[in-house]
């Protein structure tokens, strides 16, 4: 495999965990039962902080319970949401599908449509990590009715559109996509999205081979997402940069790059990245020769 070619799942992970920011839990002032489910949703959290990610998925399954118990629709919601992530996370995609099941059950408890287009986005989002192309975007345009003119995923939905269009090969639309997320984003002073959007036209520039565009947009990505301490998207855009770099010709950068990404993902105990860093600087061969200097990059 050329060193700058995409594995067929990688292109995907770029935005594997688009719109998975944890969903907050109620602002108003809680009853008992509700203080229950904040308090059961601050456990995960923590948890999730820390990395486990098996503590975090327990504690919003509790979460969801106690909610259920008391018909609090926002709680079931938003820890349902974040319970897709973790599992999603932990490699459990059907686990992460069913626990937004009581979002979509007819009978169920009125969600507020918000919540609904975050858990469509969701379905969308684990959809295109699978590669089912065809449920990715009947989902996505679920979540763009559920949304309307206007809603918090909005600039999510573009990237989530924009990167459909690249697995299809679809590059301008991939771009138009991806900066109509950038501008939108960018006006409601939602930074991942931001971020998500600079990695998405990174790997645009990257398909189209122009590895110049390609580190401009990573290289704003990654400062991004370290001012917003997101490991994960961390690592993504620290293998971006390293393909960039390999399709350019500077093997010495890639390396580097990938050796960054490595310990970055062993640091977040994500064994997956952790071993994919490893296999990209293995491809790369032990005599690094590098064709031009490596460029200071953030």
């Amino acid at each position: 495999m050329p060193a700058a070619s995409f594995h067929p799942r990688v292109a995907a992970l770029f935005l594997a965990f688009l719109g998975a920011c944890v969903a907050p839990p109620p602002a108003s002032p809680p009853s008992s039962g509700g203080a229950a489910v904040i308090e059961a949703n601050r456990r995960a959290d923590a948890y999730l902080r820390a990395g486990d990610l098996e503590g975090a998925a327990r504690q919003y399954r509790e979460a969801v319970r106690l909610a259920r118990s008391v018909e609090d629709a926002e709680g079931i919601a938003a820890n349902a949401i974040n319970l897709s992530i973790v599992y999603q996370r932990l490699g459990r995609p059907d686990d992460a599908r069913a626990s937004l099941a009581p979002l979509f059950e007819r009978g169920q408890l009125g969600f507020s449509s918000e919540r609904m287009a975050q858990a469509a986005l969701r379905r969308s989002v684990l959809d295109l990590e699978d590669r089912r192309f065809a449920g990715a975007g009947e989902w996505l345009e679920r979540a763009a009715g559920y949304c309307g003119r206007g809603c918090a995923v909005s600039a999510a939905i573009q990237n989530v559109r924009g990167q459909l269009a690249l697995e299809a090969g679809r590059l301008d639309q991939a771009a138009a996509s991806a900066k109509t997320a950038l501008a939108a984003s960018r006006a409601s002073g939602d930074p991942a999205e931001a971020a998500n959007a600079l990695r998405l036209l990174g790997a645009v520039a990257i398909r189209n081979g122009d590895a110049g565009a390609a580190s401009a947009y990573l290289g704003e990505a990654l400062a991004i997402d370290r001012e917003l301490a997101a490991p994960r998207k961390i690592y993504l855009d620290l293998i971006a940069l390293g393909r960039a770099s390999a399709l350019r010709g500077d093997r010495a950068a890639a390396r580097s790059f990938y050796e960054r990404a490595r310990a970055v993902s062993e640091a977040d105990r994500d064994t997956d990245g952790a071993a994919q860093a490893r296999a990209l600087i293995q491809a790369l061969g032990e005599n690094v020769q590098a064709r031009q200097p490596s460029q200071a990059l953030p």
